[in-house]
């Protein structure tokens, strides 16, 4: 069940379960991710970040997704990336532009490596992370969101896709 303010719903076209069910999901969920991820890309670019650039510190710190700390090549970032990089994403170019801020170095092996500077701007990134998570969710009950995420994951079993792990 919804909670949309009585102006949120008025402007919205209204559809039956009926209709809904007759809805092909890869139209709708077509359309949710390519807004969902613009919203979140615009939201870190007024703040000074790519997309792209906020998961290369994500991938190297070891306070994030890193287990190691370990520096990477951009071949193996993209490798890691692979299943969400957009089309248009260049980890190469993203990698030159957090060199040049002083975010990540690289070695005499071609890795980079995330410095003090670039884990303290990852951070700082992630602090906006709550807010722009509650914008996105209004309106939307946690019980909501759960239903479909599983009706998403059946989706995908459904379809022979691997639901991943998290």
């Amino acid at each position: 069940m919804t909670t949309e303010t009585p102006a949120q719903q008025d402007d919205q076209p209204h559809y039956s379960d009926e209709e809904l069910a007759r809805q092909p999901v890869p139209y709708w969920t077509g359309l949710a991710a390519r807004a969902t991820v613009g919203f979140v890309r615009r939201k870190q670019a007024e703040v000074g970040f790519t997309q792209p650039g906020f998961w290369i510190l994500r991938f190297l710190s070891k306070n994030d997704v890193s287990e190691d700390g370990q520096g990477r090549a951009v071949a193996e970032l993209q490798d890691a990336m692979a299943h969400f990089l957009l089309p248009e994403d260049d980890l190469a170019a993203e990698a030159e532009t957090l060199l040049a801020a002083g975010w990540v170095t690289r070695d005499g092996e071609d890795r980079l490596w995330i410095t003090e500077a670039g884990d303290a701007a990852r951070a700082g990134l992630k602090a906006h992370a709550p807010a722009w998570h509650a914008e996105m969710h209004a309106g939307i009950s946690d019980a909501d969101y759960a239903t479909t995420l599983r009706v998403l994951m059946r989706f995908m079993r459904n379809t022979g896709a691997p639901v991943p792990a998290f």
